[in-house]
């Protein structure tokens, strides 16, 4: 078998990232958007009901996250594999069975807390700590996950809900999950180091960062840097999330048919998946931290679209250029936080990154909503958003080299 050479430092745990992000697809929010209406038909639910359900299983498990993250650290990658398999399996059953609308509020918990918490975090984190060597184009590989996973659930869901009610998607997704998704993520990762018998020192891939190499999450956590780079990692998913959590809010304001959306989306999928290759070789060559605020660029442009144009190729190009930034920041927001402050402890690292991202993703739509209720133009949307990404890189370019002291 020809493996790329990017690959050749570790294959099978390359693989095993890539397939633990497209896993967290089950409990991401483009796989229960399939199901809302049907959700909301069974139990009565008001939308502003079904949301508030949604956004504070969402938030518990940015909370949750903070605690189980560090796990990564400390446990075998076997371990906190089988760990996030089933509380994702959990989520998904819980949905599929559930006689009362409250009983959605666990299983919605254990989706997320599952899915877009731990599998993304234990993918991402794989990524950056058993890869010393095309760092960025590894981050990439693993962030392909993601549109992999948007092209497949979302279209395999409707076509069994054609056929079937809303519950049956999530027993198969619980049979996937543990007949054939979490034995082969045990054999790519049977034979990876525990993370405690990693060196930082000798993960770390920049030979001047030596000071930084083993950061700890406290030392982490007091350094002003980390909050000036934090915004530009989250602002694409912040964006993201609410904007396709209202698309058919601002279709509906602005005139555009369904067609014209599931065309835009197709630009979506492939603007994501493309950007993925030019972004991780770009990490590689300038580093992730120049990296990450060029990747705002074609969101900061979206947004301005959306905002500015109301033209039938509108919906077209702003969610192209969403998808692009999409892939460039799934590879360099990846990669920020190995090359900032090494690997020893990136578990605990990626933990807060990946709460704090959890968190906003929970928030934004709410913001959106807000506003749309309030009777703020998709003008006005755009443009708010376009200035938040602006000053999100501005804030990521300021940030100095970290230095506070002793390696952890």
């Amino acid at each position: 078998m020809i493996v790329p050479a990017f690959m050749r430092e570790n294959p099978r745990l390359a693989v095993f990232a890539l397939l633990a992000t497209a896993s967290s697809g089950f409990g991401q929010t483009f796989f229960f958007s399939v199901f809302g209406s049907g959700i909301r038909e069974t139990f009565a639910l008001q939308n502003s009901t079904y949301g508030l359900i949604y956004s504070l299983a969402t938030l518990t498990s940015a909370i949750l996250l903070l605690k189980l993250g560090p796990l990564a650290d400390r446990w075998s990658l076997n371990r906190i594999t089988i760990l996030a398999v089933a509380v994702l399996t959990a989520g998904c059953l819980t949905i599929a069975v559930t006689p009362h609308w409250l009983l959605l509020i666990p299983g919605f918990l254990l989706a997320r807390l599952g899915g877009q918490g731990l599998m993304g975090h234990i993918g991402l984190s794989t990524a950056g700590r058993y890869f010393k060597h095309n760092r960025g184009r590894i981050m990439a590989l693993t962030a392909g996950g993601f549109p992999i996973a948007e092209a497949i659930l979302p279209l395999s869901a409707g076509l069994i809900l054609a056929t079937s009610g809303w519950r049956t998607p999530w027993f198969i997704a619980a049979g996937i999950l543990l007949a054939v998704l979490l034995p082969l993520l045990l054999y790519l990762s049977r034979h990876a180091a525990h993370p405690a018998s990693l060196s930082g020192d000798n993960a770390d891939r920049h030979e001047d960062q030596d000071a930084t190499v083993a950061f700890s999450r406290g030392q982490v956590l007091r350094d002003p840097g980390f909050y000036l780079i934090l915004p530009a990692a989250l602002i694409v998913p912040f964006t993201v999330t609410a904007i396709l959590f209202h698309q058919s809010a601002f279709a509906e304001i602005r005139g555009w048919s369904t067609e014209q959306i599931g065309l835009a989306f197709t630009g979506f999928a492939a603007g994501h998946i493309i950007s993925l290759f030019f972004g991780g070789p770009l990490v590689d060559r300038i580093g992730a931290q120049r990296s990450l605020s060029y990747g705002l660029i074609p969101i900061f442009c979206s947004m301005l679209v959306l905002g500015l144009t109301d033209f039938t190729w509108t919906p077209n190009l702003y969610l192209a250029l969403c998808g692009i930034s999409l892939g460039f920041i799934g590879a360099a927001g990846g990669a920020i936080w190995p090359e900032r402050y090494g690997v020893r402890h990136i578990g605990a690292i990626r933990s807060v990154a990946q709460a704090s991202m959890v968190f906003s993703t929970a928030l934004s739509p709410i913001l959106v909503g807000v506003l749309l209720d309030a009777g703020v133009a998709t003008t006005g949307i755009g443009v708010l958003f376009a200035v938040l990404v602006l000053g999100s890189a501005v804030l990521a370019q300021t940030a100095n080299v970290p230095r506070l002291g002793h390696r952890a």
